[in-house]
């Protein structure tokens, strides 16, 4: 595991289970991926509960398990073209929905994970998931505002969302979709 491109306090973090566990990181890892659990709160409690770690720590472990921690888009190559693989035909919709994003403004992060791409600005307000080969999920964070017509609650569905919006047709990828899109950017500004 190279430390290049951890910042100083997970390295620290690190250190410490390494300390008081005896076991190396990447053993971590190797017993979470082997767990037989694939959830992240599954794999956390499955730390806490069967190895005594904390809920910090056991996190920590879970998202390198998943290379869903920071900095995991440098080490793991080009995180979209494999969320899309096998998936070919929801590239394109991806493609057009962040072309129309980037047209909200300079300050959208773009943060590709292992599943999904996070869209930041001071804080995240939309994820693009290819959740099936026929469907593209678009998780919002929108505050103060109801789901209505194609948008439904999506915190059932990723607790980092109030809403979730199924595109499985071209034609939904649409001034509604971009519409809503909109509102959890601005409220994240």
């Amino acid at each position: 595991m190279s430390s290049e491109n951890i910042d100083k306090a997970t390295q620290t973090q690190i250190a410490n289970i390494e300390k008081n566990s005896g076991k190396k990181l990447d053993d971590w890892i190797a017993i979470v991926n082997k767990s037989g659990f694939s959830k992240h709160g599954e794999l956390v409690n499955f730390l806490k509960e069967k190895h005594g770690f904390t809920h910090g720590n056991a996190n920590m472990v879970v998202h390198y398990a998943k290379q869903s921690h920071a900095g995991a888009a440098e080490n793991s190559g080009d995180l979209i073209a494999e969320q899309y693989n096998g998936k070919d035909n929801l590239k394109p919709w991806y493609d057009k929905i962040m072309g129309e994003i980037n047209k909200f403004g300079k300050d959208v992060e773009v943060a590709p994970k292992k599943a999904y791409v996070s869209l930041r600005r001071k804080k995240q307000f939309a994820i693009l998931q290819p959740s099936t080969k026929a469907r593209l999920d678009v998780g919002l964070n929108i505050k103060g505002i109801p789901p209505s017509g194609v948008v439904e609650a999506g915190a059932s569905w990723n607790a980092m969302c109030t809403h979730r919006i199924k595109v499985e047709d071209e034609k939904m990828i649409n001034k509604d979709l971009f519409d809503w899109i909109r509102k959890a950017y601005e409220q994240a500004g």
